[in-house]
């Protein structure tokens, strides 16, 4: 028992000043959670809810880190992540993605446990709370089964190790790790129970409302690899929100762009945890974006294109989009573009070419200057496929997002390749559907808890 408890220490506590601001006993100068004003306020705690996961941006082949000071600089866990090892941290070492979205759980359950039954709110009020913590569990359970994880398949999901399943704020509980299928079912029910009791669309994009769940249950069916069910949700997200920043319009004045509290394309906000700069990109992808691509032109940028802006010197092109409007953040929740990549990409599944080619294209619009926009067009729906997963690559490079499909992709054949680095002097690969696409559980938690499995190597 003593070690479950110190495990869910790692997990509440790393980020925060106190090990828990409410306890089971009211005592002063403290205070329990009890009213529904007290669910609301601890629902509004974006530095718990917000973040998600960072090692992502290191896995994904979007990124390419060549230069030996940019190398040198890399710590050992981000240098461990990059070169996907056997593992990314020692056996005293935090690992600051699993404790970040397991803390979001543990805030979740506090809320699903209490919102309901609290006291001087209305029914509604405590719905919509209630709702909006099913909603951030769901999301942040789908991040853990898909670092953590095998990627979804049906014939060996039931029997595929997915994550512990905390349902409860209850610190005495089973660790041991749920199949991948009973993860991905509480991400369907928690998502399901949420969308009758939210509004449409949020007041502030930071709270979940029914487009967020629409748009989780696509990112969700993609994963599972429902292509029909995934392209009726993002088609649901779509039909509440679907209007695209025209990158033309900042093209002249980039420190304009939205934040993302006014970004109309953000449908949740979620950004990265941690800290990432001068994200260098992977050559070939800069190569097929072109110079002409707004995407290139704005969000990315050399070490000295903005008076040496990037700290650390490197050479080639940097992920600079976080810089514009000065929010230093990376943005990777649920959006209007993705929700467009999933519909297309289902589509093309489908056999609907044309249909496929006609949401990329209305995407791409916004992309290019008119002078400089060309359509694209495919000959079969192989084709489709192939310039939506090419297309999406380019949108979401250096968010993270990237290795999401990566993992995923490697199901299909024509998507499956082998990832090559050099690092430090050594050579690295990621053969498809290899072990390192599981990111290793940390010693740390195992030698608290034995009976969390590691994940092979």
């Amino acid at each position: 028992m003593k070690r479950k408890y110190l495990f869910f220490l790692a997990l509440t506590c790393i980020f925060a000043s106190g090990c828990r601001k409410y306890v089971e006993i009211e005592q002063q100068g403290t205070r329990t959670l009890k009213y529904t004003t007290d669910y609301r306020y601890t629902m509004n705690n974006n530095s718990v809810f917000e973040g998600t996961f960072g090692y992502p941006i290191l896995t994904g082949d979007d990124t390419e880190i060549n230069d030996a000071t940019r190398q040198n600089a890399l710590n050992d866990i981000l240098g461990n992540t990059y070169t996907w090892g056997e593992k990314f941290t020692s056996a005293t070492q935090s690992d600051g993605d699993w404790e970040k979205l397991y803390k979001a759980v543990y805030t979740c359950n506090e809320v699903i446990a209490g919102a309901m039954s609290s006291e001087g709110g209305t029914q509604s009020q405590k719905e919509q709370v209630y709702a909006e913590a099913l909603v951030h569990r769901a999301y942040s359970y789908l991040m853990l089964v898909n670092l953590y994880a095998r990627q979804y398949t049906p014939a060996s999901a039931n029997t595929d190790l997915g994550v512990p399943l905390l349902t409860t704020p209850n610190l005495f509980t089973s660790l041991n790790r749920s199949s991948v299928a009973a993860v991905y079912t509480l991400i369907l029910q928690d998502l399901q129970a949420s969308i009758p009791k939210l509004p449409a669309t949020p007041d502030y994009n930071v709270r979940p409302a029914k487009v967020s769940a629409y748009a989780i249950l696509a990112r969700t069916y993609l994963n599972m690899r429902d292509f029909t069910k995934a392209g009726i949700y993002a088609d649901s997200a779509l039909s509440l929100q679907n209007t695209l920043l025209d990158l033309k319009t900042y093209e002249s004045s980039p420190g304009t762009i939205p934040v993302r509290l006014k970004d109309p394309e953000i449908m949740l906000s979620k950004v990265v945890n941690g800290s990432y700069t001068a994200i260098s990109i992977d050559q070939s992808l800069l190569n097929s974006m072109g110079a002409t691509d707004l995407r290139y032109k704005l969000f990315t940028n050399t070490r000295g294109g903005y008076g040496s802006s990037f700290s650390t010197a490197f050479t080639g092109r940097a992920f600079w989009r976080y810089t514009l409007n000065g929010e230093y953040v990376i943005v990777n929740g649920p959006s209007v573009p993705e929700m467009m990549f999933i519909k297309a990409e289902c589509q093309a599944r489908a056999g609907n070419a044309a249909g496929a080619m006609d949401i990329i294209n209305n995407l791409r619009r916004k992309r290019f200057t008119d002078a400089n926009f060309t359509l694209l067009s495919a000959s079969n729906a192989n084709d489709a496929l192939e310039l939506v997963v090419s297309e999406k690559r380019k949108e979401f490079f250096g968010t993270g997002l990237r290795w999401l499909d990566q993992k995923r992709l490697n199901l299909d054949p024509a998507f499956a390749q082998t990832k090559n680095r050099s690092f430090k002097g050594a050579s690295y690969n990621l053969e498809p559907n290899s072990n390192r696409y599981l990111y290793p559980i940390g010693d740390k938690y195992i030698l608290l808890n034995p009976e969390l499995e590691q994940n092979p190597r």
